[in-house]
């Protein structure tokens, strides 16, 4: 029982956390996208802006929730659900602290610590397609359609890039569990230093997973309206929404444990410099946004796997010998 709250609780603080992170990167994302773009940004509704976000929230919450004439209703009102599910379930594995003493018992931070870890990520990760397809194919839309489609083939194309790069990680490291990575780059250097062709691929990976510029084709504005999500309003485009920024969060998140050291930082270790890096990738995420234009889809497949699969593969071939070698 009581392992049990305490495996409730930190669940509880998990989704708090990420819940209260989403809102306020989209009020950073416009304040820094505006002083790139030299404007003001969002910065009338309380101080300097703060509250645009619940002003935002709300006025979702009480927008009209509208259903398509050709909508299959049931995969229509289910696919939300399940890009929130698959975004928030995705944080369960990564640790955000070292193990404290609460009341005489150990407890670390981390909400499912499993010696698959890595390979739960890939699962989960792989999990949040299926909700884009499903809401792109059950709205009815030509244009909904074609970005689940995209969305599809992105995914299947850069899942393979990212997975070559966390492979990479796991030979260096020695397991797939991420608490080991993390006390693995205690010992020594971070594995950006030791992997930085696997860094490199996972941030283009990370990026194409997510649907974020310059490969934010399944959502593509000036062709496709707003993609898969182009006929859902009120709270259920909210989830797709809140979806995207969570998922940006949790990349953000396993790019710092794997490659970065995770909470490991000078002085005394914590989850603030885990959340300082995770905070860092945000940054670059916006600033790619504002610096870089989207690819067009033949490009976006061209070097997924023209450039980035051979690169990974030969990086995966010498990385195992080295580690082959060093072993003996």
């Amino acid at each position: 029982m009581h392992d049990a709250l305490i495996s409730l609780a930190r669940s509880a603080v998990v989704v708090a956390v990420l819940m209260t992170m989403m809102p306020y990167m989209t009020l950073f994302e416009r304040r820094v996208l505006a002083a790139m773009q030299v404007r003001c940004g969002p910065n009338r509704t309380g101080w300097q802006g703060l509250l645009q976000p619940l002003a935002d929230g709300l006025k979702l919450f009480f927008k009209e929730d509208l259903l398509p004439r050709n909508a299959d209703r049931m995969l229509y009102r289910l696919a939300p659900a399940i890009a929130l599910f698959a975004a928030l379930a995705g944080a369960a594995v990564i640790p955000f602290g070292p193990t404290i003493t609460v009341g005489g018992a150990s407890v670390p931070l981390v909400v499912a610590d499993l010696d698959v870890g890595l390979l739960y990520l890939l699962g989960v990760s792989s999990l949040g397609i299926y909700a884009l397809v499903l809401g792109g194919w059950a709205s009815g839309s030509k244009y909904s359609l074609i970005g689940s489609l995209r969305a599809a083939a992105q995914v299947v194309s850069y899942e393979l890039i990212l997975g070559l790069a966390l492979v990479a990680v796991v030979l260096v490291a020695g397991s797939t569990r991420l608490g080991d990575i993390v006390q693995a780059q205690s010992q020594g250097v971070w594995n950006v230093l030791l992997q930085p062709v696997a860094f490199v691929l996972y941030l283009l990976a990370a990026c194409a997973e997510t649907n974020r510029a310059p490969f934010d084709l399944p959502e593509a504005e000036t062709e496709l309206v707003a993609g898969y999500h182009t006929e859902y309003s009120g709270m259920r485009f909210a989830m797709f929404f809140i979806a995207e920024y969570v998922n940006m969060v949790v990349v953000s998140a396993v790019a710092a444990t794997l490659f970065f050291g995770g909470w490991l930082g000078p002085f005394w270790p914590g989850p603030w410099w885990l959340l300082l890096k995770i905070m860092v990738f945000m940054f670059l995420f916006v600033w790619l946004r504002a610096t870089l234009p989207r690819l067009r889809y033949d490009q976006l497949m061209r070097l997924s796997w023209g450039s980035l699969l051979p690169i990974g593969l030969l990086n995966l071939a010498v990385t195992a010998v080295i580690v082959v070698a060093t072993s003996r």
